[in-house]
């Protein structure tokens, strides 16, 4: 038996007005997915438990079958192990966002006018932080490099107890002042921000970048503190080999932390133009290799849900359905006995522009034990009266674990 998961990031959403009072998902042309749909059992799905802030960190350990309130030690040291940093047990990690901040002469004054600076390249970011870490980094302060506006900033001997370190995205064309933590232990951390805009704003990348008419990364943001993470080998933990496949470094280093393959796909970006075709080559490649189960993160729906990008997110969908889901599914039919797992790890409502707690649909397929199921919307799968309360479930359910 071989198991394909391929998690939708931030696709669940509500009906919107821009769409006809329909939801992404209602729109998309996606006829491989409502294909196994229509032979699955399809559901919702709590993978964002109470009590835990709604992010892609807590709801993709939930979807890979790890319980948040046991193993989550924060997202930044999931990143960490992606870019490869060894973390010391007294260590806290940050994530580092590259941002374009308004220009009023006072910090605190701006506001937040892109979370991923218009989506910087890798390159570009590479050679700012670098400048950061030379300007601000010490023995107690290192910055690392990672994928496009997706950083780290390592604190020896830090804390965690630092106040409210506000992720960027959820506060788009927002004043930041309200958003800067007030805490004693978060004091040098924003200063490090402050001076980061002073460091930034003139540098000849961003220069050049605001020459081409793009938003210039002239600050950074802190935020998504944790310490060294500590991840139950997937295979122990299940009994088969997985691998993850993903542009960004929190799956990454949630795969590697499980001890499970993460191949790196050329041209994968996070955004709608990521490699789709490489992701499903890739894939399969993994399954041709030994793999059991192999765990597609596509970025797209979300960051499209961010941006307020309807007719992107849409489109984004139809293109997963397309180019990773269809070849993936031929390749499979070839080789045996299958099943596929097909969600979102939380909502990211076009209406809001950040995450939902909200249950996500879901849609387990059998080869060998087809059922009656329906297209896949938000709608048909809430009316099935399917739910699993606790989102690591999915996974057992997934493996036959449970039923």
């Amino acid at each position: 038996m071989k198991y394909l998961v391929v998690l939708c990031d931030g696709m669940a959403d509500e009906p919107n007005a821009a769409l006809n009072n329909k939801t992404p998902m209602q729109l998309a042309k996606k006829p491989n997915i409502d294909a196994l749909a229509a032979e699955s059992e399809i559901g919702m799905c709590k993978t964002v438990a109470d009590g835990l802030k709604p992010g892609s960190d807590v709801a993709n350990l939930s979807v890979m079958g790890y319980d948040p309130f046991v193993c989550y030690t924060g997202r930044s040291p999931l990143e960490a192990a992606s870019i490869g940093i060894d973390l010391k047990d007294t260590d806290v990690c940050l994530r580092c966002n590259l941002v374009t901040l308004s220009n009023e002469e006072n910090y605190r004054d701006k506001t937040m006018l892109d979370y991923c600076a218009g989506d910087i390249s890798t390159e570009e970011a590479a050679v700012l932080i670098d400048y950061v870490n030379k300007n601000l980094g010490n023995e107690k302060f290192s910055f690392y490099s990672g994928v496009a506006y997706r950083h780290c900033l390592v604190v020896d001997n830090g804390t965690l107890d630092l106040g409210n370190m506000t992720p960027p995205h959820d506060i788009t064309n927002q004043k930041i002042a309200q958003h800067l933590s007030n805490s004693a232990n978060a004091k040098e951390l924003i200063d490090l921000m402050i001076k980061s805009y002073d460091l930034l704003k003139d540098h000849p990348i961003n220069k050049e970048r605001e020459a081409k008419g793009l938003a210039p990364a002239n600050s950074i943001w802190l935020w998504g503190e944790g310490s060294k993470p500590q991840l139950e080998e997937f295979k122990t933990k299940f009994g088969v080999s997985g691998a993850v496949i993903s542009a960004v470094d929190l799956l990454k280093g949630i795969g590697k932390c499980a001890k499970m393959q993460t191949p790196n796909v050329e041209g994968a970006t996070g955004y709608i133009d990521t490699n789709f075709d490489g992701k499903a080559k890739t894939a399969i490649d993994c399954f041709e290799a030994g793999s059991d189960l192999v765990y597609i993160h596509v970025e797209a729906p979300d960051e499209c849900g961010h941006r307020g990008e309807c007719d992107k997110k849409v489109r984004s969908i139809e293109l997963i359905d397309e180019k990773i889901v269809g070849p993936v599914i031929e390749y499979l039919k070839s080789k045996g006995d299958y099943k596929v797992l097909v969600m979102p790890d939380h909502p990211t409502p076009l209406s809001i522009r950040t995450h939902s707690s909200n249950p996500v649909p879901y849609l387990i397929f059998d080869s060998t034990r087809k059922v009656n199921g329906n297209v896949f919307t938000e709608q048909n799968c809430q009316a099935t009266g399917n739910f699993i309360a606790h989102g690591p479930d999915v996974m057992k359910k997934l493996l036959g674990i449970i039923e």
